[in-house]
């Protein structure tokens, strides 16, 4: 038990390693790469348990990445598996922003390692875009959904409303369409 529980744990750190160490642009770009692991090779976690931790993750204030490690290891493996995750998912974003402060005067400011960190970014962008992908199949199930994410996507880039205004207007948009949703259910089983 104790091995298996062992085990347990150290996949979760080696997942969460491996995505906070090899990919770029934050905690989007990581989520493809962390499902792959936590889902299909090692099983520690159902497709739809995943992407319900991955999305509450992006709603929660902080880094997506420690967030999504918070929520798969507890789930995981408790306590335990919350820390070895979110160690996992840290170390080698402070290592290395460590050293990149130390280097940065020594990093060339054109010529080939330019072209490598726009390739970096480039791949990164096609990171986040499967993530969004992986995320709207498992949340735009229902037409108000769809009308949400549509809403919310123009305020962002149309309106140019602040991100977090529009999570709060969406939840209590939400909100109030459960409580309609519960009273016309009433009303129509009362009908019957």
């Amino acid at each position: 038990m104790k091995e298996a529980k062992f085990s347990t744990l150290w996949h979760l750190f080696v997942i969460f390693f491996k995505a906070g160490t090899f990919t770029f642009a934050g905690g989007l770009a990581m989520l493809p790469v962390i499902e792959k692991d936590v889902v299909d090779r090692y099983k520690l976690l159902s497709k739809d348990d995943f992407l319900e931790y991955a999305t509450l993750s992006q709603t929660l204030p902080g880094v997506i990445a420690l967030n999504c490690a918070c929520f798969v290891g507890k789930s995981a493996a408790g306590t335990a598996g919350m820390l070895a995750a979110s160690f996992g998912s840290t170390i080698s974003a402070f290592v290395l922003m460590l050293a990149a402060t130390l280097a940065i005067r020594l990093i060339p400011e054109s010529g080939p390692w330019v072209g490598a960190m726009r390739a970096v970014r480039a791949a990164s962008s096609a990171l986040i875009l499967s993530a969004a992908f992986s995320l709207g199949r498992h949340n735009l199930k229902t037409a108000f959904a769809v009308i949400v994410m549509l809403v919310a996507m123009s305020l962002v880039l149309f309106l140019n409303i602040s991100a977090p205004l529009v999570i709060v207007a969406a939840a209590i948009a939400g909100y109030v369409f459960q409580r309609v949703k519960k009273r016309a259910d009433k009303t129509d089983g009362g009908q019957s």
